[in-house]
């Protein structure tokens, strides 16, 4: 059974792209229909891998062989992919209803659909790679979409960091098969615990080309440049899937290499620290100052990826007693795909309404919509950590996860300036959070 739900959930969607074209020649309501459908048969295959996990390997596809696995991590992100993808099909009939183009979207939508799908189910680094790359360029059409000048530009920069970025991770990859002989995710902590000592260094660096090609997608520093140009050219359905979930299949590569390869590694988590710390609060500062709706959202992604990134380099800090930081970590992934699945569909009907995205142009535009002002304040809340909603528990955690690593330290009569000083960021990140998110909800509700 796992095995069916495995190849199902990868395949299933990138062989449904190629009927897009012949739905749409019987009717426009027979392919908005099948557009739905295969994401929700997505999701129920995704809902039944968590009663069945499992392996299933396919040898000698593309030389290597290709292999897939269920359970824990994979599975819930398989989950939450099929979940936000059925959320934005629900409006998207609305939103294309007068576009061109709109057959080329749904099956680039499809494809990566599937390969996403392949990238969570990996059970190696190659069968990852191999998705991760197809994911990269299939999503390419959905920032080019409108084919006007200035997505045109964002497509191309999108791509050209999608092509580095990949090109960074096979280095890293080819180096990890050098050292270990193997890239399947079971095999690897042992492999990597029995290296010798005088090539750990081989090992770390071939974890930070890894990150590198990763954290690419993820949108951290400095490879972040693709979302603060995407996001504001893109359709609203795949802006919410860009910031929601694409983005954690580069988080996802970090984890992996993180916990399989490099938890040990002191120098891997600063790595990691620095690198989320800054992404943390240069994407708010730049979410702040920005006066466009999509582009403040989308460097608002790009610093809570930022907060995710700490919270997975204070699993490493922790070591053992880490549960603070993977919970939050996990949490705060879900978390964010969710609400920017509902901010960035808000921003969709505010566009469809009003084909403006200028701050300035829309001030009050939303003051009589009690309906849109709730929705949207609720995403709003969340994202900023409010008590009582689920951004609260999430974040309280990664701040927690910080709290204790610094009284562990002190215990041991060592210097914690370095993590009071990231606390110190990631409560100010906080604050900038809570303050575009008001500019926002000020600028258009109020």
């Amino acid at each position: 059974m796992s095995s069916f739900l495995l190849l199902f959930l990868v395949f299933f969607p990138l062989l449904a792209a190629y009927f897009v074209y012949p739905m749409r020649r019987r009717g426009r309501k027979y392919r908005n229909l099948y557009v739905r459908i295969i994401p929700g048969a997505e999701l129920l295959a995704a809902a039944l891998l968590l009663f069945a996990p499992g392996t299933v390997r396919l040898p000698q596809l593309c030389g290597l062989g290709m292999e897939f696995g269920a359970g824990s991590l994979h599975t819930t992100l398989a989950v939450l992919a099929a979940f936000l993808w059925l959320m934005t099909a629900l409006p998207c009939k609305e939103y294309f209803a007068e576009r061109e183009g709109v057959n080329r979207f749904y099956c680039s939508w499809m494809m990566t659909l599937g390969a996403l799908m392949g990238v969570f189910l990996a059970a190696d680094f190659f069968t990852l790679f191999i998705f991760f790359e197809i994911m990269s360029f299939a999503s390419y059409v959905w920032v080019a979409q409108n084919e006007n000048p200035n997505a045109l530009r964002a497509g191309q920069t999108y791509l050209a960091v999608a092509v580095l970025g990949g090109m960074l991770l096979l280095v890293g990859l080819l180096m990890l098969q050098h050292l270990l002989g193997s890239l399947t995710f079971r095999e690897l902590p042992a492999l990597a615990a029995a290296l010798e000592d005088g090539r750990r260094g081989e090992l770390l660096a071939a974890g930070l080309f890894c990150l590198a090609g990763f954290g690419a997608k993820a949108g951290m520093v400095p490879l972040h440049i693709w979302l603060p140009k995407a996001h504001p050219v893109a359709p609203a359905p795949a802006s919410a899937l860009l910031s929601g979930i694409l983005t954690k299949s580069g988080i996802f590569g970090i984890l992996i290499v993180s916990r399989y390869l490099l938890a040990d590694s002191l120098d891997w988590s600063a790595a990691l620290l620095i690198s989320g710390t800054v992404t943390m609060l240069l994407g708010a500062v730049l979410a702040l100052f920005s006066v466009n709706l999509k582009r403040a959202l989308a460097c608002s992604s790009m610093s809570q990826i930022g907060f995710i990134l700490i919270g997975v380099a204070m699993q490493g800090y922790l070591g053992e007693e880490n549960a603070l930081a993977a919970w939050g970590t996990v949490l705060h992934m879900m978390n964010h795909g969710l609400i920017k699945l509902v901010l960035f569909v808000s921003a969709g009907v505010i566009y469809v309404a009003t084909h403006a995205l200028d701050l300035n142009g829309l001030r009050g535009w939303g003051r009589n919509k009690p309906l849109l002002k709730g929705i949207f304040f609720i995403g709003a809340a969340a994202i900023v950590g409010v008590p009582g909603t689920a951004g609260y528990i999430s974040k309280t955690l990664l701040h927690e996860s910080i709290v204790e690593h610094i009284h562990h330290l002190e215990r041991l009569g060592l210097s914690a300036g370095g993590f009071r000083a990231v606390e110190w960021l990631f409560l100010l990140s906080g604050g900038l959070t809570a303050a575009y998110m008001t500019k926002l909800f000020a600028a258009i509700f109020v």
